[in-house]
């Protein structure tokens, strides 16, 4: 396994399990499978709605010596309805009970959004708070207060872009170490990838295989997929390995971490093999040129009329 190094020497595994969509009755397997076979990085939301039984398996994998606390990478999210300098703790104190750690390695905001906090989703645009009303810099001072105490190693963001990057940095007396967004062949964000390495912060790469099985009210209409693209298979091929393998491979030798979700042992093994594949230039190269800027999940859930958020204002773009 390869590993991202963070500012307090801490070692991301680059390759870890994603849990978002894994049904709360198939992910204690799912998880208990992965640990068995190397995975060390499990990546969680209190939003997934399905933590107690990602915590159920890293607790039974402790008991049964398959594990260490101090080898696993567990990574979660602060939700929408959570933000402000009130609610974080809390929500950060709840997602540790429902995962049975003492702390996290890494915890992050989900999304620049806020919502009331009565409201689980924004079904209305009266249920969305503006940047004015919440004010991202307020709940980022909670995130370093969280981490003061130790409650995570490590704080960062996702669904950031560049100008909502900046703004934070600049007023902040902590950076944000990860900025976990959308990244795989067809959405490179390669100005966003450079201005984060230039900050030191790290980039995870969320539906790095194109995310088929994302809900309908995530789907952009006739969207291409990922990995029926026929250089992806292609390359895939020529190497005797499959189309997602090419993908995490690729993820994972340019520094970028990557979360794919399975509940397929089989499926499992094959994308923990991915890390063990070495591209050549050429094929990097070639996989450089499949950039389309098509974004999958892009946020269209969060803008309605009358609201606070248009696309271009949540991704910052013309």
């Amino acid at each position: 396994m390869q590993y991202a190094s963070l500012s307090n020497g801490d070692q991301m595994p680059l390759l870890g399990l994603g849990t978002w969509k894994s049904e709360s009755r198939q992910v204690y397997a799912a998880v208990r499978e992965a640990i068995k076979i190397g995975y060390r990085h499990i990546d969680c939301a209190s939003v997934y709605g399905n933590e107690k039984e990602v915590g159920d398996a890293i607790r039974d994998a402790i008991q049964n010596h398959e594990v260490t606390r101090s080898e696993l990478w567990i990574t979660s999210k602060l939700w929408s309805n959570c933000h402000g300098k009130d609610r974080v703790e809390a929500a950060l104190n709840q997602s540790i009970q429902n995962l049975g750690v003492d702390y996290l390695n890494l915890y992050l905001i989900h999304w620049p959004v806020s919502i009331k906090p009565e409201k689980p989703f924004a079904e209305s645009v009266d249920d969305l708070l503006s940047p004015e009303q919440s004010p991202i810099g307020e709940t980022w001072e909670a995130m370093e207060s969280a981490c003061e105490k130790g409650l995570t190693r490590h704080i960062g963001v996702s669904n950031f872009s560049i100008q909502k990057l900046q703004k934070l940095i600049s007023s902040c007396k902590q950076k944000p170490e990860v900025n976990q967004v959308e990244h795989h062949p067809l959405l490179q964000q390669q100005a966003l990838l450079e201005y984060c390495a230039s900050e030191g912060i790290l980039i995870t790469a969320y539906s790095p295989l194109g995310s088929m099985d994302r809900p309908e009210a995530f789907k952009v209409k006739d969207a291409p997929v990922v990995l029926e693209n026929p250089v992806i298979r292609s390359i895939a091929e020529t190497r005797g390995c499959s189309p997602a393998q090419v993908v995490l491979a690729w993820d994972v030798q340019r520094g970028i971490s990557a979360i794919p979700k399975s509940v397929k042992p089989s499926r499992l093994l094959e994308n923990l093999q991915a890390a063990e594949i070495k591209l050549s230039t050429s094929e990097l190269q070639t996989m450089e040129a499949l950039d389309q800027n098509i974004r999958l999940v892009n946020g269209s859930f969060w803008v309605m009329e009358g609201g606070p958020w248009t696309l271009q204002s949540l991704w910052d773009t013309p």
